[in-house]
């Protein structure tokens, strides 16, 4: 270890303090569960207050395991001697669950609050219900946590879990945090856009405060790993604290062979380690999004019906899953059962999940990148950096030896990009940049530890003041409708198709449109039915294409007395659909307290397909070349983006079909993975976007040559 980074650890006299080694020990979140299970069997508790106060009991054994909790004397010291430091421990250590909780012990705090960032809300969520546990507190009492459109806390909340994208809209009512004595923020090393903009807020707002003499900021920042160096000349050379403390061994196995279907391989793999695996032992399977984990889901329960072995539960873990449902992975299984985890990579860090034995890492993730002279996003499925292999790996390590099964070479490991490319560098910033503006911040000159380019920060720009929140790009002020914007927590696009629908007299089905989209895809089609599915999809069909399409869906759901029943008849996805139930419920409330009249357009769907125009513009594509009828065939029409890109309309459009196919198309996303696919369109008159968005239609004309799909009529 550098002689530059302190290291905290268990004391051993042979060694000077600075480089003290923690002890060796057993980690494990789920001791706690098991140890009351024991305790309660043994002893027959039966009375509730009784089994309560094991409960606790055994979470205060299981914190003192924990090497953050061996060395929290000498970890609350620097707490107090420094303004600024950096947290590096092991996954494992401690250092979410303990820190917040060690310092609100000793009242740090003082009248302010602790909040701790996560990238994401079920690590925020879990986080939060795990402390409150071990502090013997309901949840949203001294504990809480505030994810999007969720907010569980109330005016004794001292402890804060949040995701980092709550804590930057906080930023806009409050630029110097003055609620919080204390900014924790965790998984530093995932790079996402709202966690490298909180490094920006939170370092001038200390500033500040300082210099305004108000309520000292402490800021914490933590990560199992990070470019350590980078971080600490961003911080003016703040001190460095690594904390000692080791998972158990994994042993980590790579294919002979490149595997050209990786799904069919995590099948394979996973009924081969079925049938060799101790039943206790749990399997968590790395896939790239809710499409993929649910097809898997579905053929590993075929397939289990015939398979020798154990039993299996199956539990799904992607960021558009519900919390409840979220919460399952972490329920126990039975004795002679085995549980399959199948996740995207927000189960690579910050959650465990106990008794996971064997890791198998598929070695891809869904990557999204932005085109600064469209304004298009691109969706790709990409192989996942090493930085991300090795924390996939670490989930098998947290409880005892594990195993790790790459389903790809070492040769392709070992030529994979060592980190995370920063989201920052290649997502679009329209929504930061307008949550900067709007907390007083240039954007222009906002520091960040790593700039984006500055084509990307001058196209967020162009599209705020297109869009109408900001009144110029050179030195931009929120405009009336700006801050309106601010309002909704969803893209600006999003936010302006609503803030236009009054105008268009259709709010009550805009709401409902926005609110399916925020929601992942609510079609289910499972492999053995896909027929059946498909004929019973026809019902909520338009010719309009997927919008209203959706929106059908979306209104019979509303109005099916038995929601969970009426969802399997009509192979739909049930949480997504009451996701996107409670995203518009919040995003009504919005609009009340913005005094919007809400009002229906009826059959004059036209009206919404505008109205969504409005906010979408930059997402237009026209038929190849501009013809009309009879272009199609198998693989569907080939359509060009404003900026050139040639793509097809996805298999899963109901538009996919339609003879002759439509001189003129709006699309919700650009999807890149072997071919370029346009997801989620709808019919549109070439001549709405002339109308709509003037400018950005004149530079269309000038950036594509067929400009005669730009004439008015």
């Amino acid at each position: 270890m550098d002689s530059k980074y302190a290291v905290l650890g268990k004391e051993n006299n042979k060694k000077k303090s600075n480089g003290i080694k923690v002890k060796r020990i057993k980690l494990c979140v789920g001791n706690s569960s098991k140890l009351n299970g024991n305790r309660v069997a043994n002893q027959q508790v039966t009375d509730q207050h009784d089994i309560k106060e094991a409960f606790v009991e055994d979470l205060k054994e299981t914190r003192k395991l924990l090497p953050v909790y061996a060395v929290r004397n000498r970890l609350l010291e620097e707490v107090k001697k420094n303004d600024t430091m950096i947290l590096i421990g092991e996954t494992g250590s401690g250092k979410t669950t303990q820190v917040p909780q060690l310092i609100h012990e000793q009242r740090l705090e003082g009248l302010g609050s602790i909040a701790v960032t996560q990238p994401r809300r079920v690590a925020a969520i879990t986080l939060a219900m795990r402390v409150a546990a071990e502090m013997n507190t309901e949840i949203g009492s001294i504990v809480g946590y505030c994810v999007r459109f969720e907010d569980v806390t109330s005016v004794r909340t001292k402890v804060k879990y949040l995701t980092d994208g709550m804590l930057l809209r906080e930023a806009v009512a409050d630029p110097l945090l003055k609620r919080y004595s204390f900014i924790i923020l965790d998984e530093a090393h995932e790079r996402t856009v709202n966690t490298d903009v909180l490094f920006g807020i939170v370092k001038l707002a200390q500033k500040e405060r300082n210099e305004k003499k108000l309520l000292p900021l402490k800021v914490i920042i933590m990560s199992a790993t990070m470019d350590v160096d980078s971080f600490r000349k961003y911080y003016d050379e703040c001190p460095v604290i690594y904390l000692e403390g080791r998972t158990h061994p994994v042993t980590i196995y790579h294919t002979k062979m490149k595997q050209d279907d990786y799904q069919y391989a995590a099948l394979c793999t996973i009924f081969q380690l079925h049938a060799t695996s101790p039943a206790n032992h749990d399997f968590l399977v790395f896939l790239t999004g809710q499409e993929e984990i649910e097809t898997l889901m579905s053929n590993i329960k075929q397939i289990a019906k015939e398979s020798p072995g154990p039993l299996i539960r199956v539990c799904p873990l992607y960021a558009g899953l519900p919390a409840a449902k979220q919460l399952q992975v972490w329920k126990k299984t039975p004795p002679g059962m085995r549980k399959i985890v199948l996740a995207t990579n927000i189960a690579e860090a910050s959650v465990t999940i106990p008794q996971i034995k064997c890791i198998i890492d598929t070695g891809f993730v869904k990557e999204r990148t932005w085109c600064t002279s469209t304004g298009a996003e691109r969706l790709r499925v990409l192989p996942c950096s090493q930085a991300a292999a090795w924390q996939r790996a670490g989930r098998a390590g947290r409880t005892a030896r594990g195993a790790a099964y790459r389903l790809y070479t070492d040769a392709d490991f070992a030529a994979r990009k060592p980190h995370n490319t920063p989201e920052i560098v290649r997502c679009p910033l329209a929504s930061t940049i307008l949550l900067l503006i709007a907390s007083g911040f240039d954007p222009l000159t906002f520091p960040l530890i790593d700039p984006p380019p500055e084509e990307s920060v001058k196209a967020s720009l162009l599209l705020l003041k297109e869009l109408g929140a900001i009144d110029n790009e050179t030195s931009p002020k929120l405009t009336v409708l700006g801050k309106k914007m601010t309002a909704f927590p969803i893209d600006p696009k999003y936010s302006k198709v609503l803030l236009s629908a009054p105008e268009y007299d259709c709010l009550d089905e805009a709401l409902s449109l926005v609110a399916v989209l925020s929601s992942e895809n609510v079609f289910h089609m499972p492999m053995h039915k896909r027929e059946e599915a498909l004929k019973v999809k026809q019902k909520f069909v338009s010719t309009l294409g997927d919008h209203i399409t959706l929106l059908n869906v979306f209104k019979a759901f509303c109005k099916a007395p038995l929601k969970k029943q009426w969802c399997k008849e009509n192979y739909l996805n049930h949480k997504n659909l009451a996701y996107a139930y409670d995203v518009r419920q919040q995003l009504l409330a919005i609009c009340h307290r913005l005094n919007m009249t809400v009002t229906s357009c009826g059959t004059a769907l036209d009206q919404l397909l505008k109205c969504l125009l409005s906010g979408l513009f930059t997402n237009c594509a026209w038929l190849r070349g501009g013809a009309v009828g009879g272009v199609g065939g198998v693989g569907g029409a080939k359509y060009v983006t404003c900026g050139g890109a040639c793509a097809a309309l996805h298999p899963g459009s109901v538009l996919h079909a339609l003879r002759p196919a439509p001189a003129a198309l709006l699309y919700s996303e650009l999807l890149h993975t072997r071919r370029a696919y346009l997801l989620t369109v709808s019919v549109v008159q070439p001549h709405w976007l002339h109308q709509l968005a003037p400018e950005y239609a004149r530079r269309c004309r000038i950036t594509r040559s067929c400009t005669d799909t730009f004439k008015t009529d």
